[in-house]
């Protein structure tokens, strides 16, 4: 179902790949929609108890494309840095293949919003908090489950 990777010297294993997911910002994110057009998006996210999480408004274009086919690939880079004499790049990466759902369990729903507030505004976690009691119902949460997951490096 899914392919191998061509350059298996530089494939990572299980356990680096769920830490590039950990520590990378930003992703993104592809789905197809129903006019057959791929559709990629950046987003911020979190990845928790081997999901990936992100949140957003109840409507657009992902959350259409999501409920038209709900397969989904993510991918994270992190550590990219030009390596100008050798006409290449070295980078960490991670690409998750798996199904997007809506999060309607209130408790994994604040769960995965409490891990973005403490993941990109640490300084500000009882504020967030708040917000997040204050808005929860305005907002949407995607769960990835995950069925493969590859990392990839090049030094």
């Amino acid at each position: 179902m899914f392919r191998e990777m061509r350059r298996r010297d530089r494939e990572l294993s299980h356990t680096e790949t769920a830490e590039i997911l950990e520590k990378g910002d930003y992703g993104v994110l592809a789905t197809i929609g129903e006019n057959g057009y791929p559709y990629g998006v950046p987003l911020n996210y979190v990845y928790k108890d081997g999901k990936i999480y992100f949140h957003g408004a109840k409507i657009g274009h992902k959350l259409d494309n999501i409920a038209y086919d709900s397969r989904v690939s993510f991918t994270v880079v992190t550590k990219h840095e030009p390596i100008p004499h050798k006409f290449s790049t070295s980078f960490e990466s991670a690409v998750v293949f798996g199904t997007a759902m809506k999060i309607d369990d209130p408790d994994e729903k604040k769960a995965a919003l409490t891990e973005m507030i403490k993941k990109f505004s640490y300084d500000f976690i009882e504020k967030g908090l708040a917000y997040i009691d204050a808005d929860i119902d305005k907002t949407i949460v995607i769960g990835i489950k995950i069925e493969k997951m590859t990392g990839k490096r090049r030094k």
